[in-house]
């Protein structure tokens, strides 16, 4: 008899996956959140040279004849229309919903997965940390987070400094550890050299005694974050680790429109040398930006992953019903 008709996770796994979904939404409203709903299907996508979205040609959901090109994407983060509703007076929202990656399979990922993000205005760098910590120690009774620098954990775990050693150096750490790929040593490379050490090297080792944020990060990294002007500029982005789990990102939000439009032309470029196609560089968030983005901090965490940490589980499918392979 055929069993994949069954759940991969257990039905107590997921009584209990219910009950850490109903605390996420006690924490954002007894802080005087809202829970929002933003479209799945959008014309707008987040530009990001490692997330690749799925793309429908939008005839196809509208059965309306159309230019052939023109596509609607599943979105990889409800980023951009919450961010439009901040834009239009929302101050403190938090969603829980799914979210959609191409090629991104494993016992930590599954390709449609769930994610929990939230945004409130008058948050910094700061305020953003803190809230994160807090929601972890309460969510996972882990005991005061802590916070390192990307250049202090980069000196504590491998000895460099990721912000002025050379490229060369980075392979060496590298090679010092048993990790041999054939990678170039250009300064082009130099963010390609600093994710592999931080994911092989750092991460595992990170958040066994309760959560650690590492925060401040390389320019080259903001993704959506404020540069704060110093010596050495930084990106005021953070991302939470427990267990030597990459939990959750966040930033104290960039705001200004031009910025955003440039990033996104330098991102493109990017998933152009890496053979991916190019993303739609125009969204309502800019415009939206335009029109004035409060000053605020969001983050987005992977729900699936909290659940996994929560019940001591390891693998993504023992806490979603239907992974893809039962989808």
């Amino acid at each position: 008899m055929n069993d994949d008709f069954l759940p991969s996770a257990q039905i107590n796994v997921l009584q209990r996956r219910a009950d850490v979904l109903r605390r996420l939404r006690c924490f954002f409203d007894d802080r005087g959140f809202f829970e929002v709903e933003t479209p799945l299907i959008s014309h707008d996508i987040v530009v990001d040279r490692h997330l690749h979205p799925v793309g429908i040609p939008k005839n196809q959901i509208t059965g309306v004849d159309s230019n052939s090109n023109e596509m609607l994407w599943l979105q990889t983060s409800p980023e951009f229309g919450m961010k439009r509703l901040v834009a239009s007076g929302a101050s403190a929202i938090y969603q829980i919903g799914k979210a959609f990656r191409q090629s991104e399979m494993g016992e930590m990922h599954n390709p449609e997965f769930t994610m929990l993000e939230w945004y409130r205005v008058g948050d910094n760098l700061e305020s953003g940390m803190a809230l994160l910590g807090e929601l972890v120690e309460e969510m996972l009774g882990q005991p005061k987070t802590k916070r390192v620098t990307y250049r202090q954990v980069f000196s504590q775990h491998v000895g460099v400094d990721p912000f002025s050693c050379a490229v060369s150096d980075l392979k060496s750490v590298a090679l010092q550890h048993g990790i041999e790929i054939e990678m170039p040593c250009e300064a082009s490379a130099r963010d390609d050299w600093l994710n592999l050490i931080l994911s092989r090297l750092i991460e595992p080792k990170l958040g066994f005694e309760g959560g650690v944020i590492i925060y401040d990060w390389p320019v080259s990294q903001a993704a959506l974050a404020v540069i704060r002007e110093e010596e050495v500029p930084v990106a005021e982005r953070f991302e939470m680790y427990v267990h030597g789990v990459e939990l959750a990102n966040g930033y104290h939000e960039l705001l200004d429109p031009d910025e955003l439009a440039r990033r996104n032309s330098v991102v493109n470029q990017e998933r152009v040398k890496d053979g991916q196609p190019l993303l739609p560089e125009d969204s309502r968030l800019l415009h939206a930006m335009r029109s004035g983005l409060p000053a605020c901090a969001g983050v987005a965490m992977g729900v699936d992953r909290l659940v996994m940490l929560a019940l001591g589980l390891k693998k993504i499918k023992d806490v979603i019903a239907f992974p893809i392979g039962r989808a």
